[in-house]
C-alpha cells in the first residue's frame, strides 16, 4: 500500500452513537491539518467503479473528432460535456488534461430548468461506449450519499447537530461531477496536469486510478495523495473555508502525471444548492477570519464574499473557460 500522512478515516460506523465521537475527532484533525483525508468504510460498489473507470478508458481512447461530438459548447448554460487538453485553464494557464462534465440530470421541463439557473439541466453523453450514462449516473448517486454522510461526519466534528449541513445547504446539493484524462508528461514540465487552486465549493470525493499524481500543500509543503485501494480521498472546499472562518482551510492540491502511462481520476464536487446563502457557523470563534490574501493561490479573500454558492461559483468558472463563459454568465 502507498504510504501518506493524510489519515484514512473509517465511516463505516458513523450512524453509530457509540462512535461518532472518535470520528468527529479523526475528521477535525484531519481538516485542521491537512484540509484532505481518505474515506474507507463506504458503500460505493467496487463493481460499479471499475465499469466506470473501464467505460471511461474506452471514451478518452476515441479519436477527438468523436469526442467532441459532445463538446461542452454544445453543453450550453448546463456546462456539460467534453473538453480536450489545454482548454481548462487554472490560474490562466492551460492544463495538460481533457475531461467530461456532467451533473445532476434534469427534465428540460425542472422548474430549474426552465428558469435558465446555470449549471442546472441534462447532461451531454456519448454514444460510445455503449451505457455510460447509465454507468455515469449511478455512480453519482452512490457517491452524493457517500458524500452526505461524511458531512454528517464533518458537522458532528465542528460540535454541530448531524443534520446541520443537509438542513441549511445540501438538501437540494448542487452535484457537479468531473472525469479527467491526464496524459504523462516529462517531470519538470513547463504545464501542470492540473495548476495549484482550491476547490470552490463543500466537499470533493475523489476516486484515483492506480498511476497517482495528486500532491496536497500541506502546511506549505507539497506532499503526495497517492490511491489507496477501497478509499475516496477528500478534501474542503472554498464554502467550508469560509463557514468556518478558516479553521477548516481548503487546502491546495495540484497534478502531475510522470508516471509514463495515461491518469485517470473522477472528482465529485458535493456543493452547496445553487441559491444557498453562505453563512458563518456561529459557535466557531470569529478570530481566525483574517487571512493572508499574498499566500492564497489566486490572492482573494474568501471571507470577504457575501451572497449565493451559485454567485461565488459563476465567478469562478468564466476564468476556466473564458471561451464558454458568455454560454453561462
Amino acid at each position: 500500500m502507498h504510504k501518506t500522512i493524510i489519515p484514512i478515516i473509517d465511516f463505516q460506523q458513523i450512524d453509530n452513537p457509540e462512535h461518532q465521537v472518535t470520528i468527529a475527532r479523526q475528521i477535525y484533525h484531519a481538516c485542521t491539518e491537512h484540509g484532505f483525508f481518505y474515506v474507507s468504510g463506504h458503500d460505493v460498489d467496487d463493481e460499479l467503479q471499475g465499469e466506470l473507470m473501464e467505460k471511461s478508458k474506452l471514451f478518452f481512447a476515441l479519436v477527438e473528432s468523436e469526442k467532441l461530438k459532445i463538446a461542452m459548447a454544445k453543453g450550453g448554460s448546463a456546462w456539460r460535456g467534453f473538453f480536450p487538453v489545454n482548454a481548462e485553464l487554472t490560474s490562466g494557464k492551460p492544463d495538460k488534461k481533457e475531461g467530461l462534465y456532467f451533473g445532476t440530470e434534469l427534465p428540460d421541463d425542472h422548474p430549474k430548468v426552465n428558469a435558465g439557473i446555470p449549471l442546472h439541466g441534462r447532461n451531454l453523453f456519448p454514444d460510445y461506449p455503449p451505457g455510460f450514462d447509465q454507468t455515469v449516473l449511478a455512480y453519482v448517486d452512490a457517491v452524493t450519499e457517500t458524500a452526505q454522510l461524511v458531512m454528517k461526519g464533518i458537522a458532528l466534528s465542528l460540535g454541530l447537530p448531524a443534520n446541520y449541513f443537509y438542513s441549511k445547504y445540501t438538501s437540494d446539493p448542487l452535484i457537479l461531477f468531473r472525469i479527467f484524462h491526464y496524459p504523462t508528461q516529462a517531470p519538470k514540465p513547463a504545464q501542470w496536469g492540473v495548476g495549484e487552486h482550491t476547490d470552490y465549493g463543500l466537499l470533493t470525493v475523489l476516486l484515483q486510478d492506480s498511476v497517482g499524481g495528486l500532491q496536497v500543500k500541506s502546511k506549505g509543503e507539497w506532499i503526495d495523495a497517492p490511491p489507496i485501494p477501497g478509499t475516496f480521498i477528500c478534501n474542503i472546499g472554498d464554502m467550508l473555508d469560509k463557514m468556518t472562518g478558516g479553521l477548516y482551510r481548503s487546502t491546495p492540491h495540484r497534478v502531475l502525471n510522470t508516471s509514463g502511462q495515461s491518469r485517470l481520476s473522477f472528482p465529485l464536487f458535493f456543493d452547496p444548492g445553487f441559491d444557498s446563502k453562505i453563512e458563518a457557523i456561529t459557535n466557531i470563534p470569529d478570530n481566525i477570519r483574517e487571512q493572508d490574501t499574498s499566500q492564497r493561490w489566486d490572492k482573494t479573500n474568501i471571507h470577504a464574499f457575501e451572497g449565493t454558492y451559485g454567485e461565488y461559483l459563476l465567478q469562478k468558472i468564466g476564468k476556466v473557460f473564458p471561451g464558454l463563459r458568455k454560454e453561462v454568465l
